[in-house]
């Protein structure tokens, strides 16, 4: 089954920083930073294109934050060094009979596929999908590009949806150290994000990706901690659900719609 992938430790962070410091240079223009950092329940963290954000403030667990946009393969394999042994989830070894249908099983990526992750939504389903959802609304054939072809993952009903975790296989419920995702088509600043929690509920930060930079509209965003605390990810891909007659910026809509592909995540660890 397609989807489980091993790292290495890309070494320890960097010591003796008590701010937010941003390192690597930004691209494309975009070089903002309105990081509070984790353990603020209200805290909202814009990750900078291009770079890396480190953080030991004091009180706090060490974290990095890594974003790109268009070319993100770069990024992407400096996350992966960071975070270790890892599971990824590219959502194109679900079977046919899965694909195209709102009933994808929530468990299925700690069950069938032992991974480690569950998902929720307030929603009424989830979807993988090969066609870019356009079996949804056709205008989405033109909207949506999947980052690993050729199928793409989203919530039914809603835009949001949330990931917890398990000792792969088992129903012990676990953390992660770190957790990345890739968004599609992020056309509006806030649209895409990703807001964790550690086993107590409280917030580690939240972390939005970057607007698209180029047609093929491809975000990433991820976070690596220290120590795996990371016990619950709320992500958010676009500002409405997707759905027939639902238009995106691009084709005449207000709100700008959004999927997801790869998620990436360091080796879930049984909870204390």
């Amino acid at each position: 089954m397609k989807g489980i992938m091993t790292g290495h430790s890309g070494g320890r962070f960097a010591t003796g920083i008590a701010v937010l410091t941003l390192v690597g240079a930004a691209c494309n223009g975009y070089d903002r930073n309105t990081t509070t950092g984790p353990g603020y329940e209200d805290s909202t963290d814009q990750a900078t294109v291009g770079g890396a954000l480190i953080s030991e403030a004091a009180g706090r667990s060490e974290f990095r934050v890594f974003a790109a946009t268009g070319e993100i393969t770069t990024r992407l394999a400096e996350f992966r060094t960071a975070l270790g042994a890892q599971r990824v989830i590219k959502w194109d070894g679900v079977p046919a009979n899965l694909l195209n249908v709102d009933t994808f099983p929530g468990n299925f990526f700690n069950t069938t596929a032992k991974l480690g992750a569950l998902f929720t939504t307030d929603g009424t389903g989830f979807r993988n999908s090969n066609t870019d959802f356009s079996d949804i609304n056709p205008d989405y054939a033109d909207e949506f590009n999947a980052f690993s072809p050729l199928v793409t993952f989203m919530p039914i009903g809603s835009a949001s949806l949330a990931t917890t975790f398990r000792v792969p296989g088992t129903e012990t419920p676990a953390a992660t150290r770190g957790f990345g995702i890739v968004f599609s088509d992020v056309e509006r600043e806030g649209a895409a994000s990703i807001k964790l929690f550690d086993a107590a509920g409280r917030s580690l930060g939240q972390y939005h990706a970057p607007i698209r930079s180029d047609p093929a509209g491809f975000s990433f965003v991820g976070v690596v901690f220290e120590s795996p605390i990371v016990a619950e990810v709320r992500i958010t891909a676009g500002q409405r659900a997707l759905g027939a007659g639902v238009q995106d910026l691009s084709d005449g809509g207000n709100l700008d719609l959004v999927v997801t592909d790869d998620f990436l995540f360091a080796e879930p660890q049984a909870l204390p």
